[in-house]
Parts: structure tokens; C-alpha cells; sequence
């Protein structure tokens, strides 16, 4: 959600470095910008930010810890004035209304630009062609028909206490296949044993990393998902969407793209016959 405000900066002149976590490199492999892992303890993390050589930084990031290694690295940041981290910003930018999260990432962008466009209405990740190549591969080799279906069942964590995961995974796959439709699954990091309790009959792929699986979305007829980072990376790479609600707040957190459609909403988990029409609906269209 953060790539339209780190376009406007790019943009407008800025050589851009990333910082970030381990799958950033992954996720921005098509991309020019360096990127730099910030991994281990926090001495290694501000090692790492002072080995760039960069004097200036702005925080997508709300948390103090971002701003104090910033600071402790010597690297003057500008970012929202958060968790009582103001006096180590160079520029603590007040929160005002909430919007959705790119608004907020992108009119934090703006405070370094200047004035700017509204932000664009999809987004538009870039996919290279050695993830393609990766995800065609790993297909062939599980000998899975296209087009396809990628179901992301998974959510790890609750939220406010309740589970983030619809729980009509399982019967929707079974539903899918017995229409001859091919279903696929690539489960995250040590996922894989929940997925395939979800999905027993879908196809499920290895674990790979961030850039084959925002591929294989690309790729999809039509991408399932929760209210997680698979449907916000679904979203991102344009691909056709059910984003299905139960706990969290679309207002802030939905999808963000035309081609996404939202069922549910925080105030509970929709039916399973709701989500099985926008199924539908996304196949046929």
C-alpha cells in the first residue's frame, strides 16, 4: 500500500533506497531501488542503515523503534508524529483524519514533495519475468490446468481478540473443483500444514518467496483471500479479487483497486452464499 507514495517520490526526483524486512528484496525485485535488510539485533539493523550512506529517510513505519534506530544511525527522517516518537523526527507530520492506508502512506509522501495529485486508483506493481518463468514452472510441474483459482485461507492472528480467517475455505474449493476448475493454494511461511487442512483437495504449491507469489496472483483468474497481505498483494498486482470481511474495517484496510470486490464487513462474516455469487460474478466477468 505504500507503492504509490514511494512512485510520487521517484517521481519528483528522489533516488529512492529501501529499508526494510528480508522480503522486501523479493517483493521490489523488479524494481531499480537498492534495498536494504534490516535483520538481526538492533546494533546489526543500524549498521545496516549507516552502511547506505543516506542522509534522509521517511517513515512509512508508526513504531518508535523505526525512528530511535533511524536517529541512532544518524539518518534524518520525517514521519508521522506517533507512539511519543516526535523528538526523534526531523519533520513529525500530525496524523488528522484517518483515511485508507495509501492515503495515509501517500499524503506522507506529499510532505516531502509538496503538493501532489490524489493518489492513482489502482496500483501497479511490477512482476519480473523470473518470478513468471518460477511460477510457470512450479505449474507444469504440479500439472495444474489454466486457468486457475488461488485460494488464500489463511490469516495468522486475531484481531481484537477474533479470527481473521472466513471459514468456508474448504467448501468453496470443493465446489470449485467439482465445476472442473483448478484450485491452487501457496502457502506462506510454515503455512503449509494449515493449508492443506483447509484445502485438502486443491493443489498446493511449495513455499516460496513474495515475488512468485505476487506472479502466481497475477497470473490467477480470480484470487480468494481474507483480509491479509495475499489479498492486498492480489490487489497490487491487478488481479481479479473477493476479498472477503468478517472482523476488520474495510474503510481503512480494503483492498485498494477496481478490480477488487468486498464481501463482509466488520461487523460480522458475510454467508457463504454471498461470497459464492462474487465468486461467480469475478469468473464470469
Amino acid at each position: 500500500m505504500t507503492l504509490p507514495a514511494l512512485d510520487l517520490l521517484e517521481s519528483r526526483g528522489y533516488a529512492l533506497t529501501l529499508a526494510g524486512p528480508r522480503w522486501a528484496k523479493d517483493l521490489f525485485a523488479a524494481y531499480s531501488w537498492p534495498v536494504v535488510s534490516l535483520t538481526g539485533s538492533r546494533v546489526d539493523r543500524i549498521r545496516a542503515l549507516r552502511a547506505c550512506g543516506i542522509a534522509a529517510g521517511l517513515l512509512m513505519t508508526n513504531s518508535f523503534s523505526t525512528a530511535l534506530e533511524f536517529w541512532l544511525a544518524r539518518i534524518r527522517a520525517v514521519g508521522y508524529a506517533r507512539d511519543a516518537r516526535s523528538w526523534l523526527l526531523q519533520n513529525a507530520i500530525e496524523v488528522g483524519v484517518r483515511n485508507h492506508m495509501v492515503e495515509y502512506y501517500y499524503r506522507l509522501a506529499g510532505a516531502v514533495t509538496g503538493p501532489a495529485p490524489p493518489p492513482p486508483a489502482e496500483l501497479r506493481l511490477r512482476v519480473g519475468a523470473s518470478a513468471r518463468q518460477r511460477v510457470h514452472d512450479m505449474l507444469r510441474a504440479h500439472r495444474v490446468n489454466t486457468p486457475y483459482v488461488v485460494l488464500c485461507p489463511v490469516a495468522i492472528g486475531l484481531h481484537h481478540g477474533k479470527v481473521k480467517a472466513w471459514d468456508g475455505f474448504t467448501r468453496l474449493s470443493e465446489e470449485l473443483l467439482g465445476q472442473g476448475i483448478s484450485v491452487v493454494a501457496m502457502p506462506g511461511p510454515h503455512e503449509t500444514e494449515a493449508v492443506r487442512g483447509v484445502l485438502p483437495d486443491a493443489t498446493v504449491l511449495p513455499e516460496s518467496d513474495v515475488a512468485t507469489f505476487a506472479a502466481l496472483l497475477a497470473d490467477a483468474r480470480v484470487v480468494v483471500a481474507n483480509d491479509s497481505g495475499p489479498g492486498h498483494l492480489a490487489a497490487a498486482v491487478g488481479a481479479t479479487l473477493v476479498s472477503v470481511f468478517g472482523v476488520t474495517e474495510p474503510e481503512n484496510t480494503r483492498p485498494w483497486g477496481p478490480r477488487a470486490t468486498l464481501v463482509g464487513s466488520a461487523a460480522g462474516w458475510p454467508r457463504y452464499e454471498e461470497v459464492r455469487a462474487a465468486v461467480e460474478a469475478a469468473l464470469r466477468g
